[in-house]
Formats: structure tokens, sequence, C-alpha cells
């Protein structure tokens, strides 16, 4: 099992595109913070990548690296490995690689120029965002054996989580408007690990006006020590559950 973390992770690591994604989240998290003439300033332009360009690399680069390795796995497949080893191997290899890449390329600037804990609660939230993707990478693979559907089924993962899912929310506000839903609320913000990402850093950077209503919803609701605790954990969820789904239908799928 380690042995083909190994393979998968060094093989990741030598890819052109996990090195520029690295780079650019770089030069964009080192020009964020000199360009502004605050660290707050600068800590809401790299929130923007995180919550938009890390999910969309991560379970895109995911998807295609998994489709691209059919044969790798086919190969493994025909060893007495265990199925749910090989999955479990992938997925490990996969989010240390995106982990690394993201901690190179926003991890160090942040620490470095933020290091109270608005900085490394963003650290925390985007590591934990593209576990989250990479978890729904893996989902969109296994529900179907066609690249293109798989890919087109990440997209759209990623629209509904970064984009569709506001519009949804605001939706529903004018909807029921003239009903106390407050607390239903809190439940749908939990749909979203993107929202939850967003809530965990706007807590530790003052700025409620930026976190929307739903945001706002979960600050008062349950208080920030444990509104935090509860997004971290619902964002483990997020990893989780969708992994062991596809794991699940990974050792029942006939290759």
């Amino acid at each position: 099992m380690n042995r083909i973390i190994k393979i998968v992770l060094l093989d990741i690591l030598k890819n052109k595109i996990v090195v520029s994604y690295a780079l650019i989240l770089a030069l964009l998290s080192w020009g964020s913070f000199m360009l502004e003439d605050n660290t707050a300033k600068g800590l809401l332009t790299i929130l923007n990548v995180i919550l938009f360009t890390v999910p969309l690399v991560s379970i895109l680069f995911s998807t295609i690296y998994i489709y691209n390795s059919s044969e790798f796995i086919e190969l493994l497949l025909s060893q007495p490995i265990k199925r749910k080893k090989i999955w479990i191997s992938l997925f490990t290899g996969l989010s240390i690689a995106m982990l690394l890449a993201f901690f190179l390329g926003a991890g160090i600037p942040l620490l470095v120029n933020a290091p109270g804990m608005a900085g490394l609660m963003m650290v925390l939230s985007g590591s934990l965002i593209s576990v989250v993707f990479v978890s729904l990478a893996f989902l969109s693979c296994i529900l179907t054996r066609d690249k293109a559907k798989g890919i087109g089924l990440a997209i759209l993962f990623w629209m509904y989580f970064a984009i569709l899912f506001d519009a949804l929310v605001l939706f529903l506000l004018f909807q029921f408007v003239e009903y106390p839903i407050e607390e239903a609320m809190v439940g749908i913000t939990a749909s979203s690990p993107i929202d939850l990402a967003r809530i965990q850093i706007l807590l530790h950077l003052d700025q409620s006006a930026m976190m929307g209503y739903t945001g706002a919803i979960f600050k008062d609701f349950f208080g920030t020590t444990i509104g935090l605790l509860i997004s971290f954990l619902l964002l483990v969820l997020w990893i989780a559950v969708p992994f062991l789904i596809s794991v699940r239908k990974f050792v029942r799928k006939d290759l």
C-alpha cells in the first residue's frame, strides 16, 4: 500500500500541471501581500483564490489523473492486492500531492505574512477544501467509465458548490422571506463545503459583512468557537462520505 502511494505521489509531483499550479498559487499569494497596503486585504484576495481556484484545480486534475491511470489501476487489480487498498492508496497519493502543491504555493506565503489565527485558519481550510474536491473527483470517476462524462460531472460538482449554491440560497431566502427560516439556513449551509470554509476563514478575519446571510446566521446561532468546531467536523464528513461511497462502488465494480 505504501509503495503504491509512493509511486502515485512521485508521478504526480513530476507533473507539469501540478508544478504550474503551485507556482501560480505562489505568484498570486506573494503578489497579493505585496500589492495590498495591509494584511487583511491580502488575505481577502487569497480567500477568493482558495474558494474558487483551489477546488476547481483539485477536482479537475484528480478526475483526469484517475482516468489516465486506468491501465495502471487494471495492472494493480491483476496483482494479489485488495481493491480497497488500491483505491485508498490512489486517494492518499493524490491528496498528499494536492496538499503539498497548495502548501508550497499558498500556505508558506500565508504563514509568513499572516502568522496569526487568520492565516492558519486559511491554510487549514484550503487544505481541507483540496481534499474534499479530490474525494468528489473519485466519486465522479467511479460513477461513470466515460472520461468525458466523468470530467463533466466533476465540473458540475464545482459549479454547484462554487456558484449555483449561493444563487439557490438567495432564491430560497426571497421565497420564504416571511417565515423564520434561520435555523433551516444553518442546515442548508452544511450542504456546501465551500460555504463552510468561507465561514471558518471569515470568522477570524472580522469581515462579517462579507460572510453573506448564511454565514452571519451560522455565527449568531452557534457562536464563534462552536461554529468553528462544527464546520470543521462537517468538512471532514465532506471528505469521508463521498470517498467511502466511491470505495464501496469500486470494490463491487466490474472493470
